[in-house]
């Protein structure tokens, strides 16, 4: 049962400390799209296509440990199979079902911003691609956080 906990435990600090670094670099590349979709730059192979590729992996990689951590949390799937949705406390409503969803929701916009920008040739729909599905999947995550629990 101990190591358990401890197991637990670790993947819950991964997770959050890992939310920090995906989110950071998520707003870059936001930040990065709309600056380049208004600046009209040419949408560079090396740095824009790294960051956008970073932020998709970083996104999908916290995703993954998000997943391993709602079915091992005591306020995740366990939480929504003991109590139902009419059990659920708001707190526990928002770890059980809505971030998760939420969070799943984003991720797709992510990966469909990163699948569409790569089937234009010119920047600006590049850079539009990915601001605008980048952006939406940024304003998902940042709704969702657990924000009392996470700060």
């Amino acid at each position: 049962m101990e190591e358990a906990s401890l197991g637990y435990q670790w993947i819950q600090v991964l997770h959050s400390y890992m939310a920090y670094v995906a989110l950071a670099v998520l707003f870059l590349a936001v930040a990065n799209a709309i600056t380049g979709l208004m600046g009209k730059r040419i949408f560079n192979m090396g740095k824009d296509l790294r960051l956008s590729l970073f932020a998709l992996i970083l996104c999908h990689i916290q995703l993954l440990i998000g997943l391993i951590l709602y079915f091992i949390s005591p306020s995740g799937f366990s939480a929504l199979q003991e109590f139902g949705m009419g059990g659920l406390t708001s707190a526990g409503r928002l770890l059980a079902v809505e971030h998760p969803f939420v969070n799943i929701l984003a991720i797709v916009f992510i990966t469909v911003g990163w699948s569409r920008h790569k089937k234009f040739v010119e920047g600006n729909k590049k850079f539009k691609s990915i601001a605008i599905f980048y952006g939406i999947g940024l304003v998902l995550i940042l709704s969702r956080i657990p924000w009392n629990q996470w700060l």
